[in-house]
């Protein structure tokens, strides 16, 4: 009987105690599934010593960024009225049926295909009749800014010596114009800051025939309040002499200083002509584009231009290259005189184009064409 009731006591026992393992395997379970879905598993060396463990966070990768700017010279989308109608820029906007993406048809495609373009804007959008007391007055309505918008100008400088031909008025009219049809601009005290892609880039345009210390030290100041808005600075200069194939001793000292003290690239007009593109410290000087579409000659001499293009390589907010190359173009579709209609340059002139430039400039560094050339950029 004895026997008996210890049988059924150890069958009990037993009975009880898979019981208690069962229900500690289940909570075990239970707690490793909560554990896994909501907190990451604990690094073998923190389980045996008790330490917690700290969660590791994967920073993101840096973002890199390609980024083309191209950048065109002279552009007066208006005329002088003492020129006369015929031929004239108004003429032959009106003979191509008022068609505002008439001008710039030949390259309007490149523009939509980079990521930002910009123009030295030699004339103004006003109405005003009371002109500056100078050879030239150029002046245009303000619905010729859709000639800008049309063929994929995105922003222009106002800085250069045409900017009050009609005063103060034609000043303010044309601001007022651009702001309307949503084209940046800067010059004359403004700047301009665009962000593509996560990467700042800062604008400054002046008129600079002259490098004395209060120019140069506003020059200093203005790239220093861009850097330290964490903007590539871009600057345009209207300078130089007319007609001069050579930029002179004033040029490259503004240039230069600009370079040294920030800028990341100089792009030039004024002098109507093509001239030198230089290397300085690993930046690249553009002294001058030449005209682009220019209704201030109905049939210049020269009729040369390009469009520099420049990539900018950026990765994790540091500019690590620039690539470089130009797009030879004439500022009309025609030979015979100037249609205002500027057009790529193929073949035997591109050639001809490219060998004149790199003839030009022995400062380049490298062979200049149609393809990208990539200057690494020293970080500092």
């Amino acid at each position: 009987m004895r026997k008996r009731m210890h049988r059924k006591k150890t069958r009990t026992q037993m009975i009880a105690t898979v019981a208690v393992l069962f229900a500690l395997s289940v909570c075990a379970i239970i707690y490793y599934g909560v554990a896994k879905a909501g907190k990451p598993n604990l690094p073998a060396d923190a389980a045996q010593s008790g330490t917690p463990a700290v969660k590791t966070v994967k920073e993101k990768p840096a973002a890199k960024s390609e980024i083309t700017i191209s950048s065109v010279g002279d552009c007066t989308l208006g005329y002088d009225d003492n020129f006369g109608y015929s031929g004239s820029f108004p003429y032959i906007f009106d003979k191509n049926n008022k068609d505002y993406s008439y001008f710039f048809k030949n390259t309007s495609e490149i523009f939509r295909n980079d990521d930002l373009t910009t123009a030295n804007l030699e004339t103004t959008f006003t109405n005003a009749t009371v002109k500056a007391h100078k050879t030239y007055n150029f002046k245009a309505p303000a619905d010729q800014t859709k000639i800008l918008t049309s063929g994929g100008i995105d922003a222009v400088n106002i800085s250069n010596n045409h900017i009050y031909d009609y005063l103060n008025q034609g000043y303010e009219d044309t601001k007022t114009a651009l702001t309307d049809a949503g084209i940046g601009y800067f010059g004359e005290g403004s700047s301009y800051i665009k962000e593509i892609d996560g990467v700042k880039f800062g604008f400054l345009g002046y008129t600079a025939f002259e490098s004395s210390d209060s120019f140069l030290n506003r020059l200093k100041t203005d790239i220093a309040s861009l850097k330290a808005k964490g903007c590539i600075v871009i600057i345009n200069f209207h300078w130089g002499v007319e007609r001069s194939y050579t930029p002179n001793e004033t040029q490259k000292k503004i240039a230069h200083y600009a370079i040294d003290n920030g800028a990341d690239m100089i792009i030039g007009h004024h002098p109507h002509v093509v001239q030198s593109i230089e290397t300085y410290n690993d930046k690249i000087i553009c002294y001058s584009l030449g005209n682009f579409c220019f209704g201030g000659n109905k049939n210049p001499s020269d009729k040369d231009t390009f469009i520099a293009q420049t990539v900018f390589n950026v990765n994790g907010g540091l500019l690590k290259s620039i690539g470089f190359r130009v797009i030879p173009a004439s500022i009309s579709s025609v030979a015979s005189y100037n249609d205002y209609c500027p057009t790529p340059l193929a073949g035997a002139d591109k050639e001809r184009f490219l060998a004149k430039l790199n003839g030009l400039s022995p400062g380049a560094g490298f062979k200049i064409s149609d393809q990208f050339h990539y200057i690494d950029q020293e970080i500092k």
